[in-house]
């Protein structure tokens, strides 16, 4: 087995996006015994996929570069894998081949899947954002748009819980005003303008948590912010100061769980250092959502480690998913030491 990586052709992106492969078996949370993989020809993805602590924290690697003929069969039937990652490939050719040569020896050691896949099953979130790479000049191969029918129920769900809500939330906004009021000067109702479904611009409301400043704030809100008021600490913990998005929910403008919703010049920044970033817009934005769960301390900075999330969510979008990020939700909000 060689150890040295080489440089292997751009693969079709079609087929990455095609085969999946079998996922199974299901990668346990809680085991003592380290599930073993083979990552074939790693690049890119591969190379980030080994940096995560997830990922070694499960599992135990080895590598094999060069091509997947009868070298690599005669090796996978000596040594036995829990999966067998492919990354790069030198032709939709090769690939065949080498599936058609798994058949033709039966060799079951190990279940095969791409990396991409094998990316988002250990990690829950896309590479996309080391996907430039492999997109081929057409990265709508590698995002799913979801169809018409799960935003539709989406769209249901959105209003139902909303008017539920309501008889809730209204009074809890209505105190939260008087204690904003009552504790510093200002507006108690924050706006601003955040980019929404299709890149649609739209007002955004808040409860105020910071010290009003007429001419507003360019400086991302940091950990510990001087900024914030005593009782915006305890809004932003709770997630009180997003109740007023219960509006914008209604209106359309956003949904429950989805993307949040960035500024404009924040948008325009890292669409032009991602190509996938302006994927985001293709479901509305959420109150909540599987960035926000997954990375609920994320700084600016970090913008597009979280965008994996949101890609994931996108490509992933079901109502089991929904309600994974609702659960997830309360328990960020019960546990964060949040702004």
């Amino acid at each position: 087995m060689q150890n040295t990586l080489q440089n292997i052709p751009k693969r079709s992106a079609a087929l990455v996006a095609n085969f999946k492969g079998n996922l199974n078996p299901r990668i346990k949370k809680h085991t003592q015994k380290k599930l073993s993989c083979l990552l074939v020809n790693p690049n890119i993805v591969a190379k980030e996929l080994i940096k995560k602590n997830i990922f070694n924290n499960k599992f135990t690697y080895n590598i094999w570069s060069g091509p997947m003929d009868n070298k690599l069969i005669k090796y996978l039937k000596k040594n036995s894998y829990t999966f067998i990652v492919i990354d790069k490939w030198i032709s939709d050719d090769a690939i065949t081949h080498f599936l058609d040569l798994i058949r033709f020896h039966d060799v079951n050691n190990g279940k095969i899947v791409n990396i991409v896949s094998f990316y988002e099953k250990v990690t829950h979130c896309s590479p996309m954002m080391y996907m430039n790479d492999y997109s081929e000049n057409n990265p709508d191969d590698l995002v799913v748009k979801p169809s018409h029918t799960i935003l539709a129920i989406k769209r249901t769900i959105d209003v139902t819980v909303s008017a539920l809500a309501l008889p809730i939330v209204i009074p809890i906004m209505l105190m939260a005003f008087i204690a904003t009021w009552l504790s510093s000067k200002g507006p108690v109702l924050f706006k601003q303008q955040r980019v929404g479904y299709d890149g649609k611009v739209f007002t955004i409301y808040k409860i105020r948590t910071m010290v009003h400043n007429p001419v507003g704030y360019n400086a991302p809100t940091i950990k510990g912010d001087a900024r914030i008021t005593k009782i915006g600490k305890i809004f932003r913990k709770t997630k009180i100061d997003e109740f007023p998005q219960f509006l914008n929910v209604i209106k359309g403008e956003m949904s429950l769980i989805g993307p949040r919703p960035e500024k404009k010049d924040i948008v325009d920044r890292f669409e032009a250092e991602n190509v996938f970033y302006k994927y985001r817009h293709i479901v509305k934005p959420g109150i909540t959502g599987w960035a926000q769960v997954n990375y609920p301390t994320a700084t600016p900075e970090e913008t597009l480690q979280k965008l994996e999330y949101d890609l994931y969510y996108i490509n992933h979008i079901s109502l089991k998913l929904e309600f994974q990020i609702i659960l997830k939700t309360a328990g960020v909000i019960t546990t964060l030491d949040s702004l």
